[in-house]
């Protein structure tokens, strides 16, 4: 199975790559401006604008995938045209080309004011991140109604996440800033997401599916137990809350996993799970 995965060279989509080759499919990465030697070794990659909607064209009539897991995104979270319009260009071309077609979405899209969201709740973001990813799904969902749009929270898992690395940043003073204690997630081992996003891309699942983890953590308490895994001074992680810092940001949201429970046949691990010394790898 040929599949392509943009955003081949973030976190999260080298992991798809990886974890694609080493289940014996043929993944195939794409990149923009870092080298194609960052999505992997001996894996086959081709440049990627999703931006233009010609080049996504292209991409898909020369690689002729099975499936394609959209896992790109901006560099920055307000950029509209790699987060909203970029998702509709894939979705344009996979509907043209007849492919299969798993979306990778966010939790961003909601404001938290429902705390608990199933697979049914209709976005309403807060800031332009998740306008942006709201905006994509209803393309995506409009293109390709056969399309899986996975919704996730917050990602990681191999040591290289945004939050792990900011954790770190913050414990040694590279950075100023803190983690908040008053915005709740639940986050994802990389691992487990991109076997999930592989498992989709091989069935025929369609519509929204929540993936993510079991346990709800602040993002506060999530830096604590990536501090104590990596053996880093828990005291040293400062600390505050949205609203000390006068910030429009989505406070408790919680993806309900009851669905992926039964569609997936990957177990969905919590953060006090798998953040450990032993947990990286599966």
């Amino acid at each position: 199975m040929r599949i392509l995965i943009t955003g081949g060279t973030g976190s999260l989509g080298r992991r798809v790559v990886a974890r694609a080759a080493a289940a014996g499919a043929e993944p195939v990465g794409t990149y923009l401006s870092a080298p194609p030697s960052a999505i992997g070794p001996a894996t086959a990659s081709v440049r990627l604008d999703v931006r233009d909607q010609a080049d996504v064209r292209r991409v898909l009539r020369e690689v002729r995938p099975d499936a394609v897991v959209h896992a790109a995104a901006g560099r920055d979270r307000n950029d509209w045209p790699a987060n909203a319009d970029g998702a509709a260009n894939v979705a344009v071309a996979a509907a043209d080309c007849g492919v299969r077609l798993v979306h990778v979405s966010s939790d961003a899209i909601f404001s938290g004011r429902a705390v608990h969201y199933a697979e049914d709740a209709v976005p309403d973001p807060v800031y332009a991140y998740g306008a942006a990813k709201a905006a994509a799904e209803t393309a995506v969902r409009a293109a390709v109604p056969s399309a899986a749009v996975v919704r996730t929270s917050l990602i990681l898992g191999d040591g290289n996440g945004y939050h792990e690395k900011l954790t770190h940043d913050l414990v040694a003073g590279r950075v100023t800033g803190a983690l908040f204690t008053d915005e709740i997630r639940t986050p994802v081992h990389v691992d487990d997401l991109a076997d999930a996003l592989l498992e989709l891309a091989a069935g025929d699942y369609a519509g929204v599916l929540n993936v993510a983890g079991a346990d709800p953590v602040s993002r506060y308490e999530l830096g604590v137990l990536v501090a104590r895994r990596d053996g880093l001074d828990v005291s040293r992680i400062p600390a505050t809350t949205t609203a000390e810092m006068g910030l429009q940001r989505p406070a408790d949201v919680r993806l309900v996993i009851d669905r992926a429970a039964e569609v997936l046949k990957i177990r969905l691990r919590g953060a006090h799970e798998f953040v450990d010394t032993g947990a990286r790898d599966r």
